[in-house]
């Protein structure tokens, strides 16, 4: 699967570099969705803490797919767990290296390190929707993550299952290119998940956030 270079040098970037929004997917029907830059450019707080709970104890390190600028991969390495990050968007990862975090500039579809040997991989932040194809970003987890690990997913907090095209939308108005892009709430994401051979290990939500654990089926 090809993913686009959308986020690599575009509004987002921009926005990562700096640590300062305000930030916006724009859909292709003029719908504006807003993207909480400044909180993933913050530390880790909140429902994050949920999420960094779940990856204490594990017999393996995590992957952050996605990392964005890098605020959960610290913040596992600060509770000792290893962590990797993985993101297309070289500001991103600077940042997340910045942080002192170990990441790649990659696709997450590209080949990484110990596929199939991760303790956990995380899709925070909106992540199941990169590439608009989360039948095959599931699939993906699934390669990823050990016999018995987890792929802890954030959902919509509520029940929608869509995909559609956008554009990252900066302050001044600048758009950056198209690429396609899914949202999907917990119901959509299990029935997603099962067919991508996983099963719900838990669900949960923090904050207004909702998460669900996936295991191997």
């Amino acid at each position: 699967m090809t993913v686009t270079t959308a986020w690599v040098d575009d509004p987002f970037a921009e926005a990562v570099r700096t640590g300062r929004g305000p930030l916006w997917l724009r859909r292709d029907d003029g719908l504006r969705l807003r993207l909480d830059i400044e909180r993933w450019c913050a530390p880790a707080s909140g429902a994050d803490h949920s999420l960094l709970r779940r990856c204490t104890g594990l017999p393996a390190p995590v992957l952050d797919l996605g990392c964005g600028p890098g605020r959960l991969v610290a913040a596992l390495l600060a509770l000792g767990v290893p962590a990797l990050g993985v993101d297309v968007t070289r500001a991103a990862v600077a940042r997340t290296v910045g942080l002192g975090g170990p990441a790649l500039c990659r696709s997450l579809f590209d080949r990484l390190p110990a596929e199939g040997r991760w303790g956990a991989a995380l899709l925070a932040d909106g992540n199941l929707g990169i590439g608009g194809d989360p039948d095959a970003l599931l699939r993906r987890g699934a390669e990823l993550i050990a016999p018995d690990g987890l792929l802890l997913v954030e959902v919509e907090p509520r029940d929608v299952d869509e995909r559609t095209v956008v554009r990252v939308e900066g302050p001044d108005g600048r758009l950056g290119p198209t690429f396609p892009w899914a949202r999907l709430g917990t119901d959509a994401a299990l029935r997603r998940a099962r067919a991508a051979g996983l099963a719900e290990a838990e669900r949960w939500t923090s904050c207004g956030r909702r998460f669900l654990a996936l295991c191997k089926g």
